[in-house]
């Protein structure tokens, strides 16, 4: 099915945030959507409703209207009437909920905010737009009061954005326009922040039931084209939304190996988080040496990463593992790949491990595999991750799976080697398996995602 305005169904629609955009509010942000378009003002007030009174919290609160020629037919003010419709009022509701479940009301002080959004052009959507620009108009004036020094910590916890997904003619669609949503079967609005959790869920089956599988995929849908909005909005508040989400680094990640499986590997846990992954040979350094010549892996893993970010202004991850052995004070640590010498083999290495131990009795023959990942970005932040798997070292080899050392590491809980283990059970509780889900967490946390 051909969408009316051509976009693909899973494209929101064109759109355009101006902040500022009035005098007089201490935020104003001007939202278009399409030929949706819609004014947010955000007020402060000096003052709380009675029930906060003496509390030291603040409040937040909206109002939502749609101006008399904002739609084809000609729509009564609602002062004319006397009293403000019931979708209205069930719009400003939705507005203030959304924006206070991401702010700290403590942190506001005895205040309230009011969001007024008059909806200057309607073409569906504008409940949803209207929350996607009140956030901003609400950051904006917030922002004002703690550069004024009136709150001493920005209150606000997490971005909050909206959009509206349906089903019609039996397509999955995302932003509808007002023709698609008053022929929609189903349609369904959907609040979520940054974090990707969801502040709330309107979903209507207009002339059937949807099942489980249609409300998976239409939260999909939103997810994905909340995540195009809050980019959007970190793009309009710029060094605001810094100061609340963190720098953004960008989508590019360079991994520092010339290893394709270990590339691979660590590719595979970041597909989630959007990522542009590159190797060294794709950003032209895949004759790179540099010279490892820390005292720990996390050292090790450090120099690679803080090199290749220098050298490429992109977020770079590097590793260093290898295995320590209690019995013999902890090595080979990170001399394990040469630890019978500069250009050992797995035999020699393994050899020597067995020689090193001699006669020592299994109960003292403790060891792990560690794998510590270094991740540095473009203006030097950087953290470090370990990841252990615990085992012991056989007095014999056993298995044919896997290298290095790993026919002699018998991992707790199994009692079988590295070796002996099938791959899949190798790969889920590796060292590099658990630092890798550590380093994941932790990129997430740093960067939002």
């Amino acid at each position: 099915m051909a969408r009316i305005d051509g976009r693909e169904f899973d494209q929101i629609r064109d759109l355009k945030i101006t902040r500022n955009y009035t005098k007089y509010a201490e935020g104003s942000v001007f939202i278009e959507m399409g030929d949706t378009k819609i004014l947010c003002n955000a007020s402060i007030e000096d003052k709380v409703p009675p029930f906060l009174r003496n509390t030291g919290t603040g409040w937040i609160n909206a109002e939502y209207s749609m101006l008399p020629r904002s739609t084809q037919q000609r729509k009564i003010r609602d002062a004319s009437r006397g009293k403000i419709d019931g979708r209205s009022q069930e719009i400003q509701r939705l507005i203030g909920r959304a924006i206070r479940s991401v702010v700290d009301l403590d942190k506001l002080g005895e205040r309230t905010i009011w969001i007024d959004c008059d909806v200057i052009q309607a073409d569906g959507g504008t409940r949803t737009a209207s929350i996607t620009g009140a956030f901003v108009a609400v950051l904006d004036a917030i922002s004002k009061l703690h550069k004024e020094k009136a709150i001493k910590h920005m209150p606000v916890r997490n971005f909050v954005s909206a959009i509206s997904v349906g089903i019609v003619n039996g397509e999955y669609l995302l932003d509808l326009c007002y023709e698609e949503d008053s022929n929609a079967q189903v349609d369904m609005n959907i609040i979520m922040t940054d974090k990707g959790e969801f502040v709330e869920l309107q979903g209507t089956g207009e002339e059937c039931p949807f099942s489980r599988k249609d409300l998976e995929k239409l939260l999909e849908l939103g997810e994905k084209g909340n995540k195009m909005l809050l980019k959007a909005q970190r793009e309009a508040l710029g060094e605001i939304a810094d100061e609340i989400l963190g720098v953004d680094y960008g989508n590019d990640v360079v991994i520092a190996t010339g290893n394709a499986h270990k590339l691979e590997e660590i590719g595979d846990i970041l597909k989630d988080l959007d990522y542009n992954i590159y190797s060294l040979k794709d950003v032209d350094l895949g004759g790179l040496e540099i010279e490892e010549n820390g005292k720990t892996f996390e050292h090790n893993a450090l120099i690679k990463a803080r090199e290749v970010a220098k050298r490429t202004k992109m977020i770079t991850i590097a590793d260093d593992s290898g295995l320590e052995v209690d019995a013999i004070g902890k090595k080979p640590g990170i001399y394990s790949a040469r630890y019978a010498g500069e250009n050992a083999t797995d035999e020699e290495n393994r050899a020597k491990l067995l020689k090193s131990l001699g006669n020592t009795p299994m109960s003292q023959r403790g060891a792990r595999f560690v794998c510590c990942i270094a991740v540095v970005f473009p203006d030097g932040k950087e953290f470090v991750v370990r990841g252990t798997c615990e085992g012991t070292i056989g007095f014999e080899e056993k298995g044919s799976n896997g290298f290095g050392y790993d026919n002699l590491f018998i991992v707790n809980k199994y009692d079988k080697t590295f070796a002996e283990l099938p791959a899949t059970i190798k790969n889920a509780i590796s060292h590099r398996a658990n630092a890798l889900q550590l380093m994941k967490e932790e990129l997430s946390r740093r960067v939002g995602r």
